[in-house]
């Protein structure tokens, strides 16, 4: 058996400079699969991803997609390449075993939380209200820097790293605090204010509406209080308020107190973000 990768037609490139390219996944000559590759728009143009591997049912089981991947990333590695990432929807274990086998390790999770009609009241003496527009400029002075250094901790290269905050930061808040769906509120304490809490509301790419929870974040002298789970309360009421039923999140693997909590007010994992170096 020889598998091989065959372009079935030319590079594609983006606005942003990101480009992709499919491949047939051929054993001796015949196409028995499929596999898209591509530079990561979010982290750089030398940041490499798997967008899809699919190889027919009649041909699995017999290595064809380990081949594929590795001569995926042998690809990416000739067009200046030094990570690639993939995604695998949760339930789909014979991913994330390839995954594992050829050394991608987690690095983060997408998790989502069905709503119900109400939301937990805040803790006694506490109190939540929108974000002024000081203390946003404070946030927004900090925030690219803070960003970045968590992408960083996760082994993504500092540049790469950058690279996302600031792209990240100008989609997603193209007029700062009044940014169409976007909510930025703080959890108050005995008159001070503890934490806060970037709630998206927005379509999504099926067409629905959705929250999503960009940051929430309890001031360091105040954590082990309950206040994250407070956020987390407030988050819903955001949404909720807008109409959404729905609420989702980013967590990184190595965050284990976040994901805990998380889990434990009901959210489910939805996808394993997972990568590795070239």
């Amino acid at each position: 058996m020889t598998t091989t990768l065959r372009p079935t037609g030319p590079i594609q490139q983006g606005a942003d400079g990101a480009k992709s390219r499919m491949y047939d996944v051929c054993d001796n000559g015949r196409p028995v699969g499929s596999v898209e590759i591509g530079t990561d728009a979010a982290f750089g143009t030398s940041a490499g991803v798997l967008l899809s591997l699919n190889i027919d049912e009649p041909s699995r089981r017999r290595g064809r997609g380990t081949i594929a991947l590795l001569a995926a990333e042998e690809v990416l590695r000739g067009w200046g390449c030094g990570q690639v990432r993939l995604s695998a929807p949760e339930g789909n274990e014979g991913a994330r075993r390839l995954a594992a086998v050829l050394g991608y390790t987690e690095r983060s999770r997408n998790m989502v939380k069905d709503l119900g009609p109400t939301t937990p009241a805040l803790p006694d003496g506490a109190e939540a209200r929108e974000m002024s527009a000081e203390e946003f400029a404070a946030w927004q002075r900090t925030s690219v820097d803070t960003y970045a250094r968590s992408w960083i901790d996760q082994g993504v290269p500092a540049g790469h790293a950058m690279h996302k905050s600031r792209s990240d930061h100008a989609r997603n808040l193209p007029d700062g605090l009044d940014t169409e769906g976007m909510y930025f509120h703080v959890l108050v304490v005995g008159g001070t204010v503890v934490g806060h809490v970037w709630v998206s509301v927005r379509e999504g790419d099926d067409g629905g509406t959705t929250g999503f929870v960009f940051d929430v974040e309890v001031a360091e002298e105040y954590r082990g209080r309950g206040y994250g789970r407070a956020l987390m309360a407030q988050a819903e009421h955001i949404t909720l308020a807008v109409g959404p039923r729905r609420l989702g999140l980013h967590v990184f693997a190595a965050n284990t107190p976040a994901l805990r909590l998380y889990e434990s007010l009901g959210y489910r994992t939805t996808q394993y973000n997972l990568a590795k170096n070239l």
